[in-house]
């Protein structure tokens, strides 16, 4: 079976509930997309408000203080927020990538082996049973390892040990000074083997929630080497299919996974900072058109909330005084336009109770872009 470019993109909007919102719980909804981005605080509640009917931000606070829902450095070594039923596996996946880009040459400054690290791995956890402070755990870890000027120890071991973020209050449950606390989900691997059990099983959870994908997509998402994402696959034989993709590429899915017709309706959105929507895969092309990738992707890996129209990136926005901006790269029609509207309207709704002036640090990018249609979406109808 081949698969044109437009029914690849409403697979994948069908797959991230962006075709329509879906009256899941939290925690259902994040088991549903897999992984949300949450490097910025800010990401996983949007990124639930445009997914879920009826979102509640409260009931993502509450997830995060029960740990059904957790933060933690898993794929593309960012910090993702995932299904606590997911986290461990997700993990031991991301042994071998976690290892060697965190425990290398910074790791290594004051001598250090990653044997060293994996000596105080369990006296490193119990110190973290209970959350504490990035200046806790850093004073922790010099007093074990040292504290040689531009020291890397703590910087990896945050990404390299089995921590969770623990939340640290309002607005969006985690601030700027992050909290840490061991995860304790299960045995703590060590070494830069993969996995393949684990492996297996973060390739079938990326295709429920992304696919279909190619092998480089795969990789992509979770930053592991090409080569492990193809024997994961072969061994899967029976429990994947293989489809053409529109250039021709191989593409894997799960058997009688919902692939939606082309012309099924994509409703205009307002996506976070940093959506896993626009990050997932090694060609984006399938959300963001080749012309625009530049404009929402920073070249200092910032990414913009985009406007998503008829499944694709159109435009950019942010909050300002009297509603939200919306900057569009191309021409939209009206309708386009009052749905955007409607959009907005609970958008600023859901700010206003948490930070109106949501990703206002980022701002200095407006500057940056083309000559565009610039709207203010108002907050009242």
């Amino acid at each position: 079976m081949k698969m044109t470019a437009r029914e690849l993109n409403r697979a994948t909007l069908s797959r991230q509930l962006l075709l329509e919102r879906e009256p899941l719980s939290v925690p259902d909804g994040v088991r549903r997309i897999v992984a949300l981005q949450a490097q910025q605080p800010a990401s996983p509640y949007l990124a639930l408000w445009n997914r879920l009917s009826g979102f509640d931000p409260a009931e993502l606070d509450a997830a995060f203080t029960r740990r059904s829902v957790v933060k933690a450095t898993l794929m593309r070594i960012t910090l993702h927020a995932v299904h606590a039923e997911d986290y461990q596996m997700f993990r031991v996946a991301m042994q071998p990538v976690l290892y060697g880009s965190r425990l290398g040459s910074r790791f290594a400054a004051g001598r250090r082996t990653p044997a060293d690290a994996e000596a105080v791995m369990a006296e490193l956890l119990a110190f973290a049973a209970r959350p504490r402070t990035a200046a806790e755990m850093r004073a922790w870890v010099e007093e074990r390892l040292g504290s040689e000027e531009k020291d890397g120890a703590w910087w990896g071991l945050k990404a390299y040990a089995p921590l969770h973020h623990a939340p640290t209050g309002a607005p969006w449950s985690f601030g700027v000074k992050a909290s840490f606390v061991a995860a304790g989900t299960g045995p703590v691997p060590t070494g830069r083997q993969v996995d393949p059990e684990a492996l297996r099983t973060l390739i079938l959870r990326y295709l429920a929630g992304f696919g279909p994908a190619s092998v480089a997509d795969v990789g992509q998402f979770a930053m592991v080497q090409r080569a492990p994402v193809r024997a994961a696959l072969r061994a899967l034989d029976g429990a994947v299919e293989q489809l053409q993709g529109p250039d021709g590429v191989t593409l894997y899915d799960l058997p009688g996974a919902l692939r939606p017709p082309a012309d099924t309706p994509a409703p205009p959105r307002l996506m976070a900072m940093w959506d896993s929507i626009l990050l997932a895969y090694a060609d984006r092309s399938r959300v963001i058109p080749p012309a625009y990738r530049s404009l929402v992707i920073r070249n200092n890996g910032d990414v913009l909330p985009t406007l998503l129209v008829d499944g694709y990136v159109a435009g950019v926005w942010r909050p300002v005084d009297g509603g939200i901006e919306a900057t569009a790269f191309h021409p939209l029609p009206p309708a386009v336009w009052d749905g955007l509207a409607t959009e907005a309207r609970s958008l600023t709704t859901l700010l206003a109770e948490r930070e109106a002036a949501v990703y206002s640090r980022y701002h200095h990018w407006w500057a940056k872009l083309p000559e565009a249609e610039v709207r203010l979406l108002p907050t009242l109808p």
